[in-house]
């Protein structure tokens, strides 16, 4: 539960300061060398969605057992890494990572990607928890988890 708000606040608040930059957010992603233009702008609203869903979710429901918003968590956490980690490796110079859009900017570093390591692990660890959580509702031998195999 704790992760969970924590994750809540830290992508909620990015998705804010995304969305206030939503005119530079184009500009940023473009630096990635994957999109430009329409594409950036399109990439740059997926991810404000994605991360005001999952974070505005975990943060309203921090117990919930819905997989839904551990997926988008885990789908913008991947779409970010990747970025990441493609751009370092063509030697890209990204001078502002974009992850609260214009606010508390830090160019493309190992620091950068320290934190979309962990932002996976987190997300394994939610998609384990959420696996487990669905685990328990059906014991062995519960008419439901019969009926489920056989829909």
């Amino acid at each position: 539960m704790v992760l969970r708000i924590a994750l809540g606040a830290i992508y909620t608040a990015m998705g804010v300061g995304q969305l206030l930059s939503l005119t530079e957010m184009t500009e940023i992603l473009a630096a990635y060398g994957l999109v430009d233009g329409a594409g950036a702008t399109a990439l740059a609203v997926a991810l404000i969605c994605g991360e005001l869903l999952c974070g505005g979710w975990f943060l309203a429901r921090p117990r919930s057992r819905a997989a839904a918003p551990v997926w988008v968590y885990t789908a913008v956490s991947l779409v970010w890494t990747a970025l990441a980690v493609q751009a370092f490796a063509r030697g890209l110079a990204v001078a502002n990572c974009g992850c609260f859009g214009r606010y508390l900017s830090q160019s493309l570093g190992w620091p950068v990607l320290v934190q979309d390591a962990l932002t996976l692990l987190y997300a394994a660890l939610l998609l384990r928890t959420v696996r487990a959580a669905r685990a328990a509702e059906y014991e062995p031998g519960d008419e439901t988890k019969e009926q489920v195999r056989t829909a």
